[in-house]
C-alpha cells in the first residue's frame, strides 16, 4: 500500500493551450502525451504536470493531485474532515478522482489510476 502523496499537478491552459505546451517544450525539453485537444501531460518525474486547456473544466490555479489506493476511502475521509467536495467521484481516461476544498480555500483533486 502506497501512502497518499502529491504525485501530480494540473495547470490551467485554456485559451492558450498549444502556446503553453510550446513554451515548456522548448524551455524544459519536456515531452508531452496528448489525451485529446485540450489535455496533455508530462509523466515519467517524480510529480507528472498536466496542461488542462478544457474551458469548462480548468481552474484559474494549479490543482495538486494526490494519489491513493482506495478512492472511495479517502472520499470519506476528505468528507469527515471538513473538506467541501467539488465535484464527487468521476472516471477519466487514466483512472478516477474527485475534487474537494479545503478549510483554506485551496482546491485540490484525489486519484487513483485504472
Amino acid at each position: 500500500m502506497t501512502a497518499p502523496h502529491i504525485d501530480y499537478v494540473e495547470l490551467p491552459s485554456a485559451g492558450a493551450h498549444e502556446l503553453t505546451r510550446a513554451f515548456y517544450a522548448k524551455a524544459f525539453g519536456w515531452t508531452f502525451t496528448n489525451y485529446g485537444s485540450d489535455y496533455s501531460a508530462v509523466e515519467g518525474g517524480a510529480v507528472a504536470i498536466g496542461l488542462n486547456g478544457h474551458r469548462e473544466d480548468a481552474l484559474s490555479a494549479p490543482m495538486p493531485i494526490v494519489r491513493v489506493d482506495d478512492l472511495e476511502a479517502a472520499f470519506d475521509a476528505v468528507s469527515k474532515a471538513g473538506g467541501h467536495i467539488a465535484r464527487p467521484i468521476f472516471s477519466f481516461p487514466g483512472g478516477r478522482r474527485f475534487h474537494f476544498i479545503d478549510p483554506g480555500g485551496n482546491e485540490l483533486a484525489v486519484w487513483t489510476p485504472a
